[in-house]
């Protein structure tokens, strides 16, 4: 009996250890080496950092409820941290990268371990350097495949590719932008776009042709599309082939059929492409969308699907042509159309009542810099409510667990200090304050943030990202938005659900959201122009009631300022 009692224990013992283990998932382990690499793009070479030698970065894959561990090994001159752009890192703030505000950097010679585990999500994501501008080309795709058995809510594709879109530089891209610091002036600009680290072909320069995307006729494909690009909003299309997007930014929406899709700096767009053509070679291209008197890289990266069987011909070479640079209509077309998917098994819990309701300014601002010559004296700044805000020298997320006083202040302005015509012309006064500040939300408030744009300097498009959060984005309107008239028109049933938004130039958008994760989130313009300059802040959300709604302790290799 008694060894009878022993054996039920044990039995249901391993029972409960398997169910845990099919509960949490897999253990991924990764390992990045961050090296330099020479490398030659557009006929000139220089050293790029990499992350184990390869521009894009290496995938990772990982299931929904896996446990992903990546150890980061820095082997070049530079601080080093990477963000995981879009993982949730639900109480994981210890390991969501971005430098100084939830770790410190990691130093030459060593290495950290970022430990999360990824949680209701599924689908497409990126990671990239948080720090400086080694983004340029430290990125890749982190893919998030459904739990083993979970089908896609659309036909299941015969292939699937993942499409990394980025800009180039011939100089280094450090000096780009200590130059532009030091003059007080915009940075140069890219000079080409890539498609998984190819510009194609280049008039003045005879290199190898670009990246070659084979298919099968009859064959369906799921493109997996990233915008990793630094500073640029990009269109992306194929030559005679539309293309059925199914996910933005690791959340599904309703389907939709497109020529054409606009995707910012960090977001990612999911399509389904069949391969309807008998043979032949079809363009891919990717440009830049600047609805704004900006200087941009004008550059279209152009790549190729080709039909197996077919020759790359002057007569087999379908061409596509890319939307005009300024074709707002053509991205308005394709943001209006996403839609949340909000089915029984994935729904859009959209909040309807706000405990927080925030209006943020966003846009460029100018102060006075003596140094800066070149700028007679003044220098390009960035803010939100006119607070450029100051990075902090100890990260915010460790002054926030271990009570570290004189790092960071939580009187971050809900609304702008002064009501103005923010998207008419420039008043006389275009000057910033400075400084290091946070605003504080309590645990499962929910939170209706109005971005809106304004007019210093030039009105532009901001793809702000929420660092710990998805969102609904719930509003967007051009010119200044109306707190008596455009919530009537708010879509509160199924608004596409995201992590990166583009603030429309000159217009609005209105964003919702549940603090349900504690810890110190990021917020910031994803041009990394408009980071540099200050556009950024966070949220510092407190710990709930017990243990499941706090912060979890920081791990023992977490890197020290």
């Amino acid at each position: 009996m008694i060894m009878e009692s022993w054996l039920r224990i044990l039995v249901l013992l391993v029972a409960c250890l398997l169910s845990s283990a099919f509960v949490q998932g897999k253990v991924r382990h990764y390992k990045f080496n961050v090296v330099m690499k020479n490398t030659t793009r557009l006929c000139a070479s220089k050293q790029i950092v990499t992350v184990n030698g390869k521009f894009p970065g290496p995938t990772i894959y990982a299931r929904e409820d896996d446990i992903v561990l990546i150890r980061v090994v820095n082997h070049v001159k530079y601080n080093v941290s990477i963000h995981w752009h879009g993982i949730r890192q639900l109480r994981t703030g210890w390991a969501d990268g971005p430098a100084y505000i939830t770790q410190c950097p990691i130093p030459p010679k060593q290495s950290y371990v970022y430990n999360f585990t990824v949680t209701g999500q599924r689908g497409t994501l990126l990671w990239h350097a948080h720090i400086l501008w080694l983004r340029a080309t430290v990125h890749g795709a982190l893919v998030i495949l459904p739990k083993i058995g979970v089908p896609y809510p659309f036909p299941k594709p015969d292939h699937e590719h993942v499409v990394v879109l980025a800009e180039w530089w011939k100089s280094d891209t450090e000096d780009v932008i200590n130059e532009a610091l030091k003059s007080g002036l915009a940075p140069n600009v890219s000079d080409a776009h890539t498609i998984n680290g190819h510009p194609g072909p280049v008039s003045n320069c005879l290199s190898k042709g670009g990246y070659n995307l084979n298919v099968e006729s009859g064959k369906s494909y799921m493109l997996r599309v990233i915008n990793a690009a630094l500073n640029e909003e990009l269109f992306f299309k194929i030559a005679g082939h539309e293309m059925t997007v199914v996910e933005v930014d690791a959340t599904y929406v309703k389907p939709f059929k497109t020529d054409t899709i606009v995707i910012g700096p960090g977001q990612t767009t999911n399509v389904i492409v069949t391969a309807g053509k008998g043979s032949g070679v079809y363009m891919v291209a990717a440009s830049p969308f600047m609805d704004a008197p900006i200087a941009v890289d004008n550059s279209t990266a152009t790549a190729t699907l080709r039909y197996s069987g077919t020759k790359l011909t002057a007569s087999t070479l379908t061409s596509t042509k890319p939307p005009p640079q300024n074709a707002t209509v053509v991205a308005n077309n394709f943001t209006d159309s996403l839609r949340s998917l909000n089915s029984k098994k994935y729904p859009a819990k959209v909040p309807l009542t706000i405990d927080r309701s925030l209006f943020f300014t966003v846009g460029l601002g100018i102060n006075p810099c003596p140094t800066c010559k070149p700028a007679n004296g003044s220098r390009v700044v960035a803010s939100i409510n006119n607070v450029t805000f100051v990075m902090p020298t100890t990260a915010l997320l460790q002054a926030h667990f271990f009570n570290m006083k004189g790092v960071y202040t939580t009187d971050f302005p809900g609304n702008p200090p002064t009501t103005f015509n923010y998207t008419g012309t420039s008043s006389a006064n275009m000057a910033t304050t400075n400084g290091t500040k946070v605003l504080r939300l309590p645990y499962n408030a929910t939170v209706q943030v109005v971005l809106q744009d304004t007019g210093f300097i030039a009105p532009e498009n901001h793809p702000v990202h929420l660092h710990g959060f998805n969102f609904f984005a719930v509003g967007k309107g051009i010119g200044n938005f109306s707190p008596k008239t455009d919530p009537k028109k708010f879509n509160l049933v199924d608004p596409v659900e995201r992590n990166t938004i583009g603030v429309p130039a000159g217009g609005w958008v209105a964003i919702r959201f549940r603090a349900d994760n504690p810890g110190i989130w990021f917020m910031h313009c994803h041009l990394e122009v408009h980071t540099t300059w200050g556009l950024k802040m966070a949220f510092q959300v407190d710990n709930g009631k017990g243990p499941n709604e706090s912060i979890l302790p920081p791990p023992k290799d977490l890197p020290k300022c």
